[in-house]
């Protein structure tokens, strides 16, 4: 019998799937134990602090994530730093192969003057700030405005400007961080607006987000039904299927009949941002009309972007445009790539598995002989790490207290009530 020794970087949906997939890989001839090292004291990834928690059924994979980490061969190491409390040339020494699942999570930059202002930030903060993440809860979001503008055409921005026009008592039966839930509903925002530089024909919302926006109770949407008919005609005969989806959900909400709530979420497309103004704070965005030399501007309090991720450098491992290096998923030598940190912030949740599972496959065509020696618990002896029973400690914890309160979970937000519940 051959057994071998794998380590997962990142404990979120990559990092499980990639689990997953040596799991069933396994014979009765070829066994695999999995170490999965994640920096945070939970696990999930972007289930936990990304998923908007007005989307609860998306979050329902977790109970396969539970599955893989109860299947017997797999140790969970949580509050665990690669480059601080151990680095990857001691897990390539240590194992037979060592996977890099760790995602993108900081946010692309759209290089304009005024990005910097206070009043401008990323999704990639504002995402974490009301998911409860713990390295996100002191962000400032100022919400004393009556326009907010979210730049980006994908589903991170829908999901950005939903939350923001969204009646915030909505939220109360979620597990959005109370902080958020509190400044959410001392708001002065009434009016969101979506940018698109390019037309609704090239947008990445997925058509199923987009039919659930008129669903929304107290908020008005609007697209200019003139902004469709036209990307109608530039898409074509040969449209291919999602971008025909795409469109179909978008003219059925500019055909909508009109309401006239409190709360506005309107797209603009073709607009391209040029420069972020404002004295000491963001006070308007100066767009240009895409292809033409027209310009305008939208007075707001707050910019988002959500322009994309890149992924945070590891020391000894090379990256190129956000992503590490790789060939189909092999980096180097017993080293391996999967999910967003391989091919950069695309598809939803399920891309994943496939493509951690075509990952796994090549790694199991280039194992040779078992050559994997010690153990990390040694590393880490000075490091009282969280292990799957202690999540689990901290999972319980969680629901037991958001159950009270009719939510799926309480989230705690600071590391240090995380740990307490943990090691307690």
């Amino acid at each position: 019998m051959s057994a071998y020794k794998v380590a997962i970087v990142g404990a979120g949906p990559a990092g499980y799937f990639a689990a997953q997939a040596l799991q069933n890989l396994q014979t009765e001839e070829l066994q695999f134990s999995i170490d999965m090292i994640e920096r945070l004291p939970t696990p999930w990834g972007l289930v936990r602090s990304g998923v908007a928690p007005d989307h609860p059924k998306i979050k329902t994979v977790s109970k396969v994530f539970e599955k893989v980490a109860n299947a017997g061969n797999f140790r969970l190491f949580g509050d665990v730093e690669l480059g601080t409390d151990i680095s990857i040339e001691q897990l390539k020494d240590m194992y037979d192969a060592v996977v890099i699942a760790t995602g993108s999570a900081i946010g692309k930059k759209l290089g304009i003057p005024g990005e910097d202002l206070p009043g401008s930030i990323s999704s990639a903060e504002f995402v974490p700030w009301y998911n409860a993440h713990p390295d996100f809860h002191g962000i400032d979001v100022p919400l004393d405005c009556q326009t907010a503008v979210v730049i980006g055409a994908g589903n991170v921005a829908m999901d950005v400007a939903r939350m923001l026009a969204l009646e915030p008592s909505e939220l109360d039966a979620t597990d959005t961080a109370d902080h958020a839930i509190a400044a959410l509903k001392a708001s002065a925002i009434r009016e969101v607006v979506i940018s698109a530089r390019r037309g609704p024909e090239h947008a990445a919302f997925t058509s199923p987000e987009l039919r659930e926006l008129p669903k929304l109770e107290h908020t008005n949407v609007l697209i200019e039904a003139l902004d469709i008919e036209a990307a109608i005609v530039r898409a074509g005969t040969e449209i291919e299927k999602d971008t025909k989806s795409n469109l179909d959900a978008m003219l059925l909400i500019s055909e909508k009949e009109a309401t006239s709530h409190a709360r506005t979420m309107k797209f603009q497309f073709l607009a391209t941002p040029v420069e972020i103004k404002g004295n000491n704070r963001v006070e308007e965005v100066i767009f240009q009309k895409t292809g033409s030399d027209e310009r305008f501007s939208v007075k707001c309090g707050l910019v988002i972007t959500a322009i994309g991720y890149e992924s945070a450098a590891i020391p000894g491992i090379a990256y190129e445009r956000g992503k590490v290096v790789n060939n189909e998923g092999r980096v180097g030598e017993n080293l391996y790539v999967v999910g967003w940190a391989k091919r950069g912030p695309s598809g939803v949740i399920g891309t994943n598995k496939s493509d951690s599972s075509d990952v796994m496959k090549l790694l199991l065509e280039d194992l040779k002989s078992a050559k994997s020696n010690g153990d990390i618990s040694d590393l880490l002896a000075n490091k009282n790490h969280i292990s799957q029973a202690k999540w689990e400690a901290i999972n319980a914890s969680e629901i037991a207290a958001g159950e009270a309160l009719g939510k799926p979970r309480k989230k705690f937000v600071h590391r240090e009530d995380l740990l307490n519940i943990a090691h307690s």
